[in-house]
């Protein structure tokens, strides 16, 4: 597929290594050649050094016969725009664009072919703020991915000393909760991972990831660690539109308060909000955070623009005694310290990563609808739909034993209409399947990708 990012900041260049390692035909286009010159030492990729949304620099790039465009620039009117042109001028037949502004993703009939011709639009403050209401729906979670429209859920926890599972083998699951289906897709320990067989067991400190029915997650939970109480009291650090959408998504069930340092935006916050608290302060301001009474906080989120104000400020909140202490860390290398470090931060929340796995399930094969990346990026959890007959499938009308899996793969789930089955040994995949893979190692995820591609000519 012959693919062009426009954008090489964190994202594009992201995306970029991705769909490289994948046999993709990628050209990068940017105006800074300081970030091109790295991505083409180490890529095999073509660079366009220019402004994405002018005419002739997408013509160079490629685009007269481009299959798709991805706008990730830093400014959502050039992403736009150079969408526009691609359609305009060179029938590009896939446009995404990151659009960050939610005043135009209000407006339904903006982005269709008569209109701003996107195919599809990427909200990274959208995304953040649903993951984080997902993380707020299940305490003690470390991440949690939705699948198949939301039936099937993939849940990563840390297993904790007195969980009923800690000290068992896996097999002794069924056991534990004998009418609820559900499998152990990967485990990691000490961050290395490991692929779960019947007589694995699981220990104190595992990171361990799990697929089951929406309706079964909290069940599950509390077989691998104490389910922590319900969240009650929020309070969120930073007054962006992260922090605004969140506030309005969870004021409704939980006491949340906003802490916004600029004096005017705190005022335009209290208007917006229905029963939420705009305090205006600095979320780093021990005495502040005291006199909110910071040791009541169920989850204190800290989603400023500032990766350092972030991590100080949650490290300080957990500190004083807030229950659990989410940070929003836009540099990719920061989210590797802060949950490989011991720090005090119970989850590092990444925009990037969430727009790279959005982004990713587009640009896939193989009837791929769905991708999250998972262990900061290491692993994925993928989505496929199996197509055809088991003449032409290399998954259709075989049992998950029979089925060549890539080294470090596992079928977790397979939703069917309404029903969620787990992946057995002896389950046979059926035409129309949405069947959930754990990949444990991201570098077989092509290998997958075939395995759900239909070719006349396979037997």
């Amino acid at each position: 597929m012959k693919i062009i990012i426009l954008g090489a900041g964190e994202v594009g260049a992201t995306l970029a290594e991705n769909l490289a390692h994948e046999s993709n035909d990628v050209t990068v286009v940017d105006t800074d050649q300081s970030l091109l010159r790295p991505l083409q030492d180490r890529l095999d990729i073509q660079a366009v050094q220019g402004y994405a949304s002018h005419p002739d620099v997408l013509r160079n790039a490629g685009a007269n016969d481009a299959d798709m465009i991805i706008a990730v620039t830093a400014t959502d009117e050039t992403n736009m725009i150079a969408c526009q042109i691609a359609y305009t001028l060179f029938h590009t037949p896939t446009k995404i664009a990151r659009i960050r502004a939610a005043e135009y993703l209000l407006e339904d009939r903006l982005f269709h072919q008569d209109a701003i011709p996107i195919d599809m639009t990427i909200s990274p403050e959208q995304l953040v703020t649903d993951y984080i209401k997902r993380l707020i729906e299940y305490p003690g979670a470390l991440q949690v991915v939705d699948f198949a429209d939301g039936k099937v859920q993939v849940v990563g926890v840390k297993a904790y000393y007195g969980g009923p599972l800690v000290g068992q083998e896996l097999r002794t699951l069924r056991e534990h909760i004998p009418d609820i289906d559900t499998r152990v897709v990967a485990i990691y320990r000490r961050g290395k991972p490991l692929i779960p067989e019947g007589d694995t067991i699981i220990e104190a400190d595992d990171e361990v990831f799990f697929v089951a029915a929406r309706r079964d997650i909290k069940k599950v939970i509390g077989e691998l660690r104490k389910l922590d109480r319900p969240v009650k009291r929020v309070m969120i650090a930073g007054g962006g539109n992260i922090g605004l959408r969140l506030a309005l998504a969870l004021e409704n069930h939980c006491q949340v308060k906003i802490i916004e340092n600029n004096q005017a935006r705190a005022g335009w916050l209290s208007e917006k909000v229905n029963r939420s608290i705009v305090l205006k302060g600095d979320a780093a301001n021990e005495s502040l955070l005291v006199e909110e009474n910071i040791e009541h906080v169920d989850v204190f989120c800290a989603i400023t623009n500032d990766d350092e104000a972030n991590i100080l400020s949650a490290m300080l909140a957990k500190r004083l005694g807030a229950r659990k202490a989410m940070s929003l860390i836009n540099r990719l290398a920061y989210v590797d310290l802060i949950e490989s470090s011991g720090t005090q931060i119970d989850i590092a929340i990444s925009p990037k990563q969430s727009t790279i796995s959005a982004l990713l399930a587009h640009v896939r094969r193989g009837d791929v609808v769905r991708v999250h990346t998972l262990r900061r990026g290491a692993a994925e959890a993928i989505e496929a739909i199996a197509h055809g007959e088991r003449a032409d499938s290399r998954v259709v009308g075989r049992r998950i034993d029979e089925i060549k899996l890539p080294p470090g793969t596992t079928i977790g789930a397979i939703a069917r209409g309404d029903d969620v089955l787990m992946g057995h040994r002896d389950t046979v995949i059926e035409s129309g399947d949405h069947v959930m893979l754990f990949i444990v190692d991201k570098k077989y995820t092509a290998d997958v990708e075939r395995l759900f591609q239909v070719g006349v000519s396979y037997v």
